[in-house]
């Protein structure tokens, strides 16, 4: 059978076949087993047409290179890295002011309410074990300067912001012909990167399933599309299937970015058990919650969320929020409880209902939004213009 013809100029933008780009997927079950989005996911989105991004907020600067060098083995298609650039990352503390080992800056009261937390849902809190080598702290722009040399100095192909701003980068990142994206949930974040020459602005509703804001696709994707014109919008939030895609396009998107749908592909590299937690979920088994990483992140929902909203204790900033989870991600594993880790998911989570592969997901993708405007829609929509 033909594969279908589906086009926007986001395809000659990047280089691919089809408007759908992965979403780089960070670590989803606890932040110990490495993002979603590896090298196989990455591969083989790319391999089917698509634009495949790894989640490179899950890698030390050194394992990411690899990990760029790995996808360039197993594709010569375009493909992109995601990376988290927050604003607040340890609270803002320069290199120069942070303590020698940054958990001091973790407030006692707070790990002492996690532990009551842990404790009531039978889970006996142990401290991870340490680096015996002294990290790489952030300076500068965030926690990723290290892995965006890595973006620059290999050259990739497409940049995407999954938090905050590549401002302090754009020059370089352009001067090498690197597509920028940037991730926003409102307006006026999408004014600001926009205006700081980002290729393309993906605007995400509260649907999706990780790191969200709070506005819904439907609304902010037109809102988004009217403050940044010319510049091209790309959207996400919900989008799983052939529908999500169209619906998108017929909006005034130019493709679609999607992560839960592709959080049960074969290659998605997360364990077996979380991915049959989202073909379990359904559509209001999931919630946002600043527990794991600092910042607002929609979860399939678990006792350990429930008791961290309903305990009134406040989420440190991003990093030392991720730090004090360390150990109780630790602990929850030791204790046997894998149903409280992180499991980052979508409200369309209950659309899926088999583990399959990315090329597959990809496909029925756009066969079924090449399907809509040909015969769906007109089988079932007269549109008469008026006289």
């Amino acid at each position: 059978m033909a594969r279908p013809v589906l086009r926007t100029e986001l395809c000659d933008t990047l280089g691919i076949e089809y408007p759908v780009i992965l979403a780089g997927m960070g670590p989803v079950a606890g932040g110990i087993d490495g993002p979603v989005a590896t090298s196989a996911l990455v591969a083989a989105v790319s391999n089917a047409g698509g634009l495949g991004v790894l989640g490179g907020a899950g890698f030390s600067a050194e394992r990411l290179r690899a990990e760029i060098n790995k996808v360039r083995t197993m594709t010569d298609k375009p493909f992109g890295v995601d990376l988290l650039l927050p604003s607040n990352f340890m609270g803002g503390a320069a290199a120069g002011e942070m303590p020698r080992d940054p958990r001091d800056l973790i407030p006692k009261e707070t790990t002492a309410g996690l532990k009551s937390i842990a404790s009531n849902l039978g889970v006996q809190w142990q401290e991870a074990p340490r680096p015996t080598a002294t990290a790489p702290r952030p300076s500068g722009g965030g926690m990723s300067d290290a892995q965006m040399e890595v973006v620059i100095e290999e050259k990739i192909a497409v940049f995407a912001s999954g938090l905050g701003s590549p401002a302090p980068w754009i020059d370089r990142l352009k001067a090498n012909g690197t597509k920028i994206l940037c991730l926003v949930g409102n307006v006026k974040n999408a004014k600001r990167v926009a205006g700081i020459g980002a290729d393309a602005v993906v605007a995400q509703g509260t649907e999706a399933g990780g790191h969200t804001g709070r506005i819904a696709t439907f609304a902010l994707v037109p809102q988004v599309i009217d403050a940044v014109a010319p510049t091209p919008v790309i959207a996400a939030g919900g989008i799983a299937d052939g529908r999500g895609l169209a619906a998108a396009l017929a909006l005034g998107a130019v493709g679609v970015w999607c992560g839960t749908a592709f959080l049960v592909a074969e290659e998605a590299n997360q364990p077996t058990t979380q991915k049959q937690r989202v073909l379990d979920a359904g559509d209001e088994d999931t919630k946002i919650t600043r527990l794991y990483s600092g910042k607002t992140m929609r979860n399939i929902n678990n006792p350990l969320i429930e008791a961290w909203e309903s305990s009134g204790l406040q989420a440190l900033p991003m990093g030392l929020q991720g730090l004090l989870i360390q150990d109780l991600v630790y602990s929850v594993r030791q204790s046997g409880r894998e149903d409280l880790l992180m499991n980052a998911a979508g409200q369309a989570s209950g659309m899926l209902t088999r583990i399959r592969p990315a090329a597959d997901i990809l496909h029925d993708m756009v066969a079924g939004a090449a399907e809509i405007p040909g015969r769906t829609l007109p089988a079932r929509v007269t549109a008469v213009p008026e006289a």
